[in-house]
């Protein structure tokens, strides 16, 4: 595809001067400028999502219904001591 860009003069020179060193053309030094930055934009995304919490397996309790969210909440709380249900 081919498209218009406004850049420093200077970006121009050494996109320019890399092209020259690399013996290839300033546009796929920028096209491989632009790929390196949004793989890299895309990396730190993906580094930033929260781990979750995985269950190793297990199946429902017979007779839990997840519809009813107040069983569901006894259940959680199951076993603490009044001072944590507070």
């Amino acid at each position: 595809m081919r498209t218009t860009l406004t850049i420093s003069d200077a970006l121009y020179e050494q996109a320019k001067v890399q092209a020259a060193r690399e013996g290839s053309t300033v546009g796929s030094v920028f096209e491989a400028a632009l790929q390196a930055y949004l793989n890299r934009a895309h990396l730190l995304k993906q580094a930033a999502l929260p781990l979750l919490p995985v269950h190793a397996g297990g199946v429902l309790r017979p007779g839990v219904d997840l519809d009813d969210l107040s069983t569901v909440r006894e259940l959680l709380d199951e076993g603490l001591p009044l001072d944590q249900l507070r």
